[in-house]
């Protein structure tokens, strides 16, 4: 659909809404049309930490080729920006890559006064008009109300190329899992992710969210046609005791709607203050091991498909890993690389 061509910059608008563009990354949205991560009607209440999360897209992408030598985009947000440890481009930005799965490139991220709820960017002005893949990461942790892309007046849009099947990575976990703090979209490690697995992902990482409660498993499970459910949430789990209790009744839920889909469980990432509070650091230890038996009892059962890894390797093992946090927990763009770089292999041996 084409609305409000602004006839001095001969730009065209068109909403995302509308075929031939694709978005991708939120389970529920060609049912339902909202930038949102959870139903608008879910089976079963939210917890109010999720409820709020679910409206932050996270993960969600705008795929499509354009032969347009330039690119804009309009955004209307739900509030404007307000993070202490989060810059307004990972809060509230779009970025901007080009290129198929594998070979994608960035090129911007938009660029605006962040007092504001609404704003219009160029990404990119004066290229060449060859037909390219463009993919627009969503905001990590604001609200969108509405997207309008513009191209030039005679540029085409068409569809996208094809993730390699219709499976679908799920990635439950933390306000971590979400991206924060990353300094812009594309740089959350499950986008990192996305741009070298050729599967569509799922990012359902809440903020103060993400505890396992059986109401969420129910609602993942509805997700159709998942090929790995990946579980980071040890760091919401609320005590060792609960989340003892709640990860294998997660597990037993989900196995009952998904018997062969692979489950990965990730250990939580190793936090700087492991270093220095040894009550914390043998908590994250009996956790982890906790997690392995877990794993490993499943699996002489018959549970082929469930698989551990570790995750206070993923930031390094070098002493420093805490240099690639903003605040001793919450990863920068080098510790959400480090993240991606850490389960890549895992994943594609696991799913390709």
């Amino acid at each position: 659909m084409r609305v409000n061509e602004k006839v001095e910059d001969k730009i065209t608008w068109y909403s995302p809404l509308e075929e031939p563009f694709q978005v991708a990354g939120l389970a529920w949205f060609a049912e339902e049309k909202k930038y949102r991560r959870m139903p608008v009607m879910p089976l079963g209440e939210l917890p109010d930490a999720v409820e709020y999360s679910a409206d932050h897209p996270a993960g969600g992408q705008i795929r499509f080729r354009s032969d347009s030598g330039s690119l804009s985009v309009k955004v209307k947000l739900t509030n404007r920006a307000d993070m202490v440890h989060m810059p307004a481009t990972g809060q509230c930005g779009i970025d901007c890559y080009v290129g198929d799965i594998g070979e994608m490139k960035y090129v911007e991220t938009t660029k605006y006064n962040f007092s504001l709820t609404e704003y219009e960017c160029a990404l990119y002005q004066k290229w060449p008009d060859t037909m390219r893949t463009i993919t627009l990461y969503l905001p990590l942790y604001q609200g969108v109300e509405e997207i309008w892309i513009g191209v030039d007046e005679r540029a085409s849009v068409s569809v996208p190329s094809d993730f390699v099947s219709n499976e679908k990575v799920v990635v439950y976990g933390t306000g971590i899992t979400q991206g924060g703090f990353a300094s812009r979209p594309g740089m959350s490690y499950t986008n990192i992710l996305s741009r070298n697995i050729p599967l569509e992902f799922i990012n359902l990482g809440f903020a103060d969210g993400g505890k396992g409660e059986p109401e969420m498993v129910q609602i993942i499970s509805s997700i159709q046609n998942q090929a790995c459910l990946l579980l980071d949430y040890e760091a919401n789990g609320v005590s060792r005791e609960k989340f003892r209790t709640t990860l294998p009744g997660f597990i037993k839920i989900y196995r009952s709607m998904h018997p062969t889909s692979t489950i990965l469980l990730v250990s939580r990432i190793s936090f700087a203050q492991d270093e220095h509070d040894s009550a914390l650091l043998t908590e994250r230890k009996e956790l982890k091991s906790f997690q392995q038996r877990l794993v490993h009892r499943l699996r002489d059962e018959g549970d082929q498909h469930i698989f551990f890894f570790d995750g206070s390797t993923l930031l390094g093992g070098d002493g420093d890993y805490f240099e690639c946090t903003v605040d001793g927990m919450h990863p920068t763009d080098l510790g959400f690389m480090r993240m991606a770089k850490g389960l890549e292999q895992t994943l594609k041996t696991l799913l390709l």
